[in-house]
């Protein structure tokens, strides 16, 4: 992200919102502190509906090829009893 100081980004506002557009987020500081950013219209509508956890996941079905073995493990047979 690029950093602008307030009084750069006032003069050059044009500028700040082409790079919002093109580069992504621009941050404006005040007195050396981050302050605020300012992003792309579309970049903030998808942040403000992110989608579920459980459709996150599912988009990543089948996009890795990774073999999962399967183990199955059989009971096992205990070397102590149980006192009753």
């Amino acid at each position: 992200m690029d950093k602008w100081s307030l009084q750069d980004a006032k003069a050059r506002f044009s500028e700040v919102i082409d790079r919002a557009l093109a580069d992504g987020p621009q941050v404006v500081t005040r007195r050396g502190e981050d302050t605020v950013v300012i992003v792309a219209f579309k970049d903030f509508k998808a942040e403000e509906n992110p989608i579920d956890f459980k459709t996150f996941l599912l988009s990543f079905r089948g996009t890795w090829d990774l073999p999962m073995p399967i183990e199955r493990h059989l009971p096992r047979k205990l070397d102590f009893e149980i006192p009753t």
